[in-house]
Formats: structure tokens, sequence, C-alpha cells
């Protein structure tokens, strides 16, 4: 893979982190998290558009009152839908600490009231539609709710939990699901002493996964099939003796269970979480970094 372009799209708040992309109507539309640091209560969501990936204006803001919202996940429903996912860390966690969330708009622009999806305190990281049914991993918020949860959602809006894995041990969390076919591939991130990155596969009706250990830690995980069969993800990697940051893409093997990193994205710190957008015959990735002081968002363009 070789880097063709690499920007700065977008800085304005204190901290800007957590990404995501999609191609829709004609546009490039990024969203990310805007607060006042990496963890703060006053965290939402922004949305952001571009026709060419070089000029990009607000097209939206998602604020509440009550809540630190993170982690904005954005895809395009079977309905032509504009669907954003996030959850929110409630303020007042007497009830409960989490509640993952949905927005849908059909223009960027204007966006539905909430919708609460899946279980309360259950994470659900991302939604990926395949055959017009959603698919996504949820994982427990808290010491003692560690699980990975499967969800399936006929209109994106009610999921139901197909099965519990990884309940105690490491802390499995996030994740990113691809179909090459009808098989399903999930890479997976592991917290905890030594742990290590998983790739899991499933076949229809996909109520039991295999899990390989990649023996990599990884963070921020997303995964994309490319045109020539390859499974590319855009992960944050740690190195060095004092455990520095980078974001990097890698070719993922699902038989064997590897991932090689190909590219190295400029970035450091505070790091990661990308969006990736097959456009024109390129890779199109949006990540964050601070290893230009300030906590940015950035885009770049991939050949591959």
């Amino acid at each position: 893979m070789k880097l063709l372009d690499v920007r700065k799209i977008w800085d304005e708040a204190p901290h800007n982190a957590f990404t995501d992309l999609v191609h829709f109507g004609g546009q490039f539309f990024c969203v990310f998290r805007e607060g006042e640091g990496h963890v703060s209560p006053d965290g939402a969501l922004r949305v952001i558009a571009s026709s060419d990936g070089v000029n990009w204006a607000s097209t939206a803001l998602i604020t509440s009152d009550h809540s630190d919202l993170r982690d904005a996940k954005i895809t395009v429903t079977p309905e032509n839908q504009l669907m954003l996912c996030g959850a929110e860390a409630l303020h007042d966690r007497s009830v409960q600490t989490h509640q993952s969330l949905a927005w849908f708009s059909d223009d960027g622009a204007r966006w539905s009231e909430r919708v609460e999806i899946g279980d309360p305190d259950i994470w659900l990281w991302r939604a990926t539609w395949h055959r017009g049914v959603a698919y996504g991993m949820g994982y427990g918020c808290g010491q003692d709710n560690r699980r990975l949860r499967f969800y399936r959602s006929e209109d994106g809006r009610q999921f139901r939990a197909l099965g519990d894995y990884f309940a105690g041990g490491d802390y499995a969390n996030e994740t990113s699901i691809v179909f090459v076919g009808d098989t399903a591939h999930c890479l997976l991130r592991r917290d905890g002493e030594g742990a290590t990155a998983m790739i899991g596969t499933a076949e229809p009706p996909y109520s039991h996964w295999a899990w390989k250990d990649l023996g990599v830690y990884l963070g921020g995980p997303h995964m994309l099939l490319l045109p020539d069969g390859r499974l590319v993800g855009a992960v944050r990697i740690r190195f060095g003796a004092d455990d520095q940051r980078r974001t990097g893409l890698g070719i993922i093997d699902p038989q064997v269970g590897s991932f090689r990193e190909v590219l190295t994205l400029p970035s450091g710190g505070d790091t990661s979480y990308a969006g990736m957008v097959l456009h024109d015959d390129r890779l199109w990735v949006s990540y964050y970094s601070s290893h230009e002081e300030k906590t940015s968002i950035y885009l770049a363009t991939v050949a591959f």
C-alpha cells in the first residue's frame, strides 16, 4: 500500500477523536466525538461532509445534557438512510452506566430523535449491514459484566441478542465485522495483561464463532474487504519499550490467524479509531491523532 495524501480535516474542539467514514449521496460524511478531553462529560457527536475530501463543512452536532456521547459510527441502511450509532456514558450512574444509541437521516443534516438500541450497559460497538440485516457485537461495560454479545436487527432499531462470548477473562471489547460472501469475520480487541487481538469466523446463521489469536495487541479496530479479496484492518499499534502508539493499516489472514502491518499513517500519542471507504479506486481512511500536539481529525488517501 502507498500513502498518496494525508490532511487534517477538523480540529475545532479541544479534543477531536474516534472517527468513522462513509460515502453517501455523492459526499463523504465523517463522524467523530468532540469534547474537552479524551474522557469528559461534554462529549458530542459531530458530522462533517465533503464532496472532494478536501473541503469540509459541519452538517450536524448531536449533544446530550445528561451524558457523554462517544464513538460515532456511520453506515447506510437498506432503506438508503444514514444510520449514526454511538453510546452514551451517563452522568447519573445510579441505575445504569451506558446505553447504545442510533439516529437516522436522509441527508446527514437533519437527524431523527435518538433510538435506544441493544441492552443497558452493553456497548453495541458497530452495526454492519449484510443482506438487509444489521449485525453487531456489543461488550459489557464494567468489571462485573465482561462479555461479548452478538446482535441482529432487521431494521436497525430493534436488536436481538444471539449469544454471549468471552465472559470473564481478558476484556473483549471493540470489534469490526466484515462479510466475505456469507462468511462473517470479526476483528476483536482484547485488553488485560498480555492480551492480544483475535479474528473470529462464523457461517450462517452465525450462532457459532471460531476464534484465532492474532498474537499482537490491536486497538480501535476497523476492517474492510478490498476488491482483491484481502482484509485490511485500520488499528492502533503499540510499539517500543515506552509503549508508544501509532495508527497503521495491516492485512489480516483469517485462515492463518495473522496480522501484517503494511502502512504506517502519520500519527502518534492519542490516536486511532479509523473509518474506511473505497471510492474512485482508492482507500480513504479517517482517523484521529495527537502527533501534531492537538488531537485532531485526519483523512488519508491510500493506493492499494
